[in-house]
């Protein structure tokens, strides 16, 4: 059982309403209705009664409530024991980052703090994009590394750069040639996109229906290279950010800028907590070493 299931589900109790649950814990709604959802089906109940387009606890929901809470409450203290622990050994870190990160300048440096700091246990990989606030959450990140549209006040950012929307077309595609183009240009057209792991599929459909445009999605996924493949072979259009790819191998692929253009800022994030050594001393490199 995954203990960040277990806090969704005490939040969701207090907010009943999981736009506001989704909000508080970094997180998006359909994280938290499949966290809710998978706790139900484990432990057959129902857990909220969500009649009328209101949420409000069940029977079931209030007597199990409390229980859940004192879990929590051993979660945390034992938490608190490990970090005692680990802060004191302060030559371990922890990196985890989008699993695009080697289209970006931190990775550079990243890889360039572990030459110059070997004496620093660096632990770096890549998860997928939704589950990377889970990561700080239970403290199994010291640092990440990911895309923020929006901003995050109660944490400790670090920009790294800007990415922006472009759209990927076949270069045999009757809009290949364009300098620019609009997202209501793409009216009637076949999408593979990211999915809603990767935390893009939600702005770049909200995107496209502010432009009036009811997307056909024809493939949904998590790996890049599977949508250039079929752009490649002249199979739709997509859109993702224009530094989270690679065309070398795609040649018959085009990426067109999409005006007016909208941003993503790439940062490093870490909580405001008892910091370790290490932390500190990689979050004073990466302010140094940004392009």
């Amino acid at each position: 059982m995954e203990t960040r299931k277990l806090a969704t589900f005490v939040d969701l109790a207090q907010t009943k309403n999981y736009s506001e649950t989704a909000e508080r814990l970094y997180s998006t709604q359909a994280t938290v209705s499949k966290h809710i959802l998978s706790l139900e089906k484990e432990w057959h109940v129902m857990l909220f009664s969500r009649a009328h387009r209101t949420v409000s606890l069940t029977a079931e929901g209030k007597k199990i409530l409390p229980l859940v809470n004192s879990l929590l409450e051993k979660e945390r203290e034992l938490q608190k024991v490990i970090e005692l622990q680990n802060n004191q050994r302060t030559n371990s870190l922890i990196i985890k980052t989008i699993p695009s990160v080697s289209q970006y300048g931190a990775f550079n440096v990243i890889t360039e703090f572990a030459k110059q700091q070997p004496q620093i246990e660096l632990k770096f990989n890549e998860v997928e994009t939704d589950s990377l606030f889970d990561q700080l959450a239970d403290e199994s990140a010291d640092i990440i590394f990911t895309r923020l549209f929006d901003r995050i006040p109660r944490f400790d950012v670090l920009t790294s750069e800007q990415d922006y929307f472009v759209a990927l077309l076949p270069k045999t595609h009757p809009l290949a040639k364009q300098k620019e183009i609009s997202v209501n240009m793409l009216k009637g057209e076949s999408f593979l996109l990211l999915d809603d792991s990767t935390q893009l599929l939600a702005p770049v459909v909200a995107s496209l229906r502010e432009a009036g445009v009811k997307p056909d999605i024809i493939y949904e996924g998590k790996r890049i290279d599977l949508i250039l493949g079929m752009l490649n072979r002249g199979m739709g259009v997509s859109i993702m950010m224009n530094k989270s790819f690679d065309l070398s191998h795609f040649d018959q692929v085009v990426a067109i800028p999409i005006t007016p253009l909208k941003y993503s800022r790439l940062a490093f994030v870490r909580t405001k907590k008892n910091q370790s050594l290490a932390s500190d001393q990689f979050w004073k490199f990466a302010q140094q070493n940004q392009k």
